[in-house]
């Protein structure tokens, strides 16, 4: 009937160029390109460094106290601080962020909390953290 669209491509397939893993504990702010997936507590902001297409993956396990800005961002974990998308953002089940979401393109699993305001913003509009 309807036909989806396969123009965006898979958020969960996205290369992995560094792993925080599960027993890793990082206290200060994280300035990444490429892909990053976090297991393990980030305390401090994570932010991509500009133009490159950077993505984060947030697994289960994950925690991030702090600022998250990153063009493409699939969660699973937890998040206390704002988070800002210019691109995609996936929320999945087991998804909790403390604060606002700013996004221009959200997808959001049933069970996924949002404790604060989901707010959409175009590209000139994205508020800087």
């Amino acid at each position: 009937m309807w036909k989806k669209k396969n123009s965006s491509k898979r958020l969960t397939t996205a290369r992995i160029d560094t792993l925080i893993g599960r027993r890793v504990e990082l206290i200060g702010d994280l300035r990444f390109s490429g892909g990053l997936h976090v297991e393990g507590v980030i305390k401090g902001n994570v932010t991509a460094r500009e133009g490159e297409g950077a993505f984060l993956t947030l697994g289960a396990h994950g925690v991030i106290e702090g600022e998250v800005a990153v063009p493409n961002v699939v969660l699973n974990g937890r998040v206390i601080g704002d988070v800002r998308t210019t691109e995609h953002i996936e929320l999945k089940q087991r998804a909790v962020v403390t604060g606002n979401v700013y996004y221009h393109l959200v997808e959001m699993s049933k069970g996924a909390e949002v404790n604060g305001n989901l707010i959409h913003c175009n590209d000139e509009e994205m508020p800087e953290g």
